[in-house]
């Protein structure tokens, strides 16, 4: 049925910030070292990381060991948001001022506006409102034990929690590698300013992001993009009242500003992505009709972990997607591919 346009007023688009900082560095390394659904999927091999765990200290191996049960890497990234910290004694002091209800309230995940009424009551200790937080959020992995966990945790030890993972791992692993870091995140971060002249909010995003296409919601007013390497080759998306977060992968030509003939990173790993006779034939099952895990291992006759680690790499190089359950090929980014290594090719 045709549509009678009566109104002038154009689709509102959000906009641009972009920050970069050691300590979303740092918290994000915090997760990753933490996350083991996703750690072998990263750029950085496994027995990399194996081998940093080595190197820690006996006090910040326990606190991760926390993290990795209780999640707390989210209650970092939640309270990294409450203001531009660029100094790791700017944060200490602020979660030293924090009083226990804005503590909590702060450290429960944003779930819309909506839900910010049960959000501060949950925060004061009521239980009813605590129960619909995590009956609306189940279908997340962990938000419904994280919910409980911020609700019913003394957050003095919390506090010292937080405080110390973040304070171990900035000064035994950041710290020494502060001044390389800061170089690439700036680089980046510059580099992404300079492209935010030329292009729009959805455009740039999806450029920074190695294909995002995110479009403006109605209570989004901001997109907050803030490089990051520890985490490469993933986007970590994150949600904040009137914000969407982006913990974008930094682009080669930040890490490597002097070799000219660098390609693109989502180049690569596509490539790569595409390299294995197991993700290839996925590639061919997907193509024109979505598939469920169980319905890719069934087909391939694979055992469940393997097909949703080839999965993880696939999605990782953004050549597939998934939504409601279905994984499904980005078409158009198997179609480029080719357009893509011949720009790389020929440009001067």
């Amino acid at each position: 049925m045709d549509v009678l346009q009566m109104t002038s007023r154009r689709r509102e688009t959000y906009e641009i910030k972009i920050e970069a900082s050691l300590l979303w560095e740092t918290a994000l390394g915090i997760a990753a070292i933490t996350n083991k659904r996703l750690i072998d999927t990263l750029e950085k091999p496994k027995e990399s990381w194996d081998q940093l765990k080595k190197s820690l200290s006996k006090q910040l191996i326990r606190e991760l060991t926390f993290v990795e049960n209780e999640n707390t890497w989210k209650a970092l990234l939640l309270l990294l948001h409450q203001k531009e910290f660029q100094k790791l004694s700017e944060f200490m002091a602020f979660l030293d001022e924090l009083d226990d209800e804005t503590f909590r309230y702060i450290c429960l995940p944003y779930i819309g506006v909506k839900f910010q009424e049960l959000r501060t009551l949950a925060s004061r200790g009521d239980n009813a409102s605590r129960q619909t937080l995590k009956k609306r959020t189940e279908d997340n992995l962990f938000f419904p034990d994280y919910i409980e966990f911020i609700c019913t945790t003394d957050p003095l030890k919390l506090k010292s929690h937080l405080k110390n993972v973040m304070t171990n791992w900035y000064e035994e692993v950041t710290a020494p590698q502060a001044e390389t870091l800061t170089g690439i995140l700036t680089l980046d971060k510059q580099a992404k300013k300079k492209m935010s002249e030329k292009l729009k909010p959805e455009a740039l995003v999806e450029w920074a992001t190695g294909g995002i296409t995110y479009l403006p919601e109605p209570s989004v007013h901001t997109v907050l993009l803030i490089p990051q390497l520890v985490y490469r080759p993933w986007n970590v998306e994150g949600d904040v009242e009137g914000v969407k977060v982006f913990y974008y992968p930094v682009a080669n030509e930040s890490i490597y500003p002097n070799d000219l003939d660098m390609p693109s990173y989502f180049l690569v790993q596509k490539h790569k992505a595409l390299g294995d006779e197991a993700r290839l034939r996925m590639v061919k099952l997907l193509k024109g009709s979505e598939r469920s895990l169980q319905e890719i291992t069934n087909e391939l006759t694979m055992g469940k972990s393997t097909v949703h680690h080839h999965l993880k790499i696939l999605r990782s190089a953004r050549l597939v997607e998934t939504q409601d359950g279905k994984y499904r090929l980005k078409e158009n980014a198997v179609q480029s591919l080719s357009n893509e290594l011949m720009q790389y090719l020929t440009e001067e």
